[in-house]
């Protein structure tokens, strides 16, 4: 069942996501050289909790995180260790805030680098991510009323697709509010006719993610934790996701 939104609450998510936005870019901030994931994490809840809010992943069942990073070859899910960054790793951070009773969810990649000389591999990562992140812009776009889902996921998957790259068929967008993860899906590929995919509605918030590889997109559980979810051949993955509100007047960011 889709749980469609009134002004305010989309206003209530929009303040919410606004404070999400701001501690995911500050926490990517500190992904330098020598930092660890736990203290990045660390971090992210100190800021939500400063500025009135919840950490939203903390209200899933097991997971006493506020963060999922995802360094390198891990995807999504990863928990946060003690792992120190290096000079070359691609890390993702997904946070979720919860506000008055909504959940925001948001997340982004970026490549960990001491000089702004780029190394023949730095370089081919620092491409990797632009395609991802313009693949996500380029999906919010086209999730406007009356629009279906499907032209969300055909937009991402002829961008990252056509790029060469690989979408993640096992891990999709969601719709989210009063539950981090509710209806509708939101695929980063198109499976079936888009005339058969879900109508666009106003009120309806959702998650947009594009969930990618640069390499084969088969992935795996390979720790214990249960949680975290890596790329089978090894190779480094990339995550990027807003929470979005669908209005007559287009697509409106809540986490910006």
């Amino acid at each position: 069942m889709i749980h469609y939104k009134t002004r305010e609450e989309v206003k209530t998510m929009a303040y919410g996501g606004a404070i999400l936005a701001e501690v995911l870019f500050e926490v990517l901030k500190h992904a330098k050289v020598g930092v660890s994931e736990l203290e990045l994490d660390n971090l992210a809840e100190t800021l939500i909790r400063k500025k009135g809010a919840e950490p939203g992943f903390q209200k899933v069942e097991g997971y006493k995180h506020s963060t999922c990073i995802s360094t390198n070859e891990v995807v999504v899910h990863g928990i946060p260790t003690e792992y120190r960054l290096k000079e070359g790793d691609v890390i993702g951070i997904d946070c979720g805030v919860y506000y008055k009773g909504f959940h925001t969810d948001a997340a982004h990649t970026v490549l960990v680098q001491k000089s702004k000389v780029k190394s023949q591999k730095s370089g081919e990562a620092d491409t990797f991510l632009k395609i991802g992140e313009k693949a996500m812009w380029e999906g919010i776009k086209a999730a406007k009323a009356g629009s279906r889902v499907g032209h969300i996921s055909k937009t991402i998957q002829e961008i990252v697709e056509g790029s060469g790259y690989s979408v993640v068929r096992s891990l999709i967008g969601h719709g989210v509010g009063r539950d981090l993860h509710e209806e509708p899906e939101i695929p980063g590929f198109l499976g079936k006719d888009i005339t058969k995919t879900l109508l666009l509605k106003e009120g309806m918030t959702i998650a947009v993610e594009v969930i990618y590889t640069i390499g084969r997109a088969d992935v795996e559980y390979t720790r214990q934790d249960g949680w975290t979810i890596k790329t089978v051949d090894g190779s480094i993955s990339g995550l990027f996701e807003r929470t979005i509100a669908i209005t007559e007047n287009g697509p409106v960011v809540l986490t910006k």
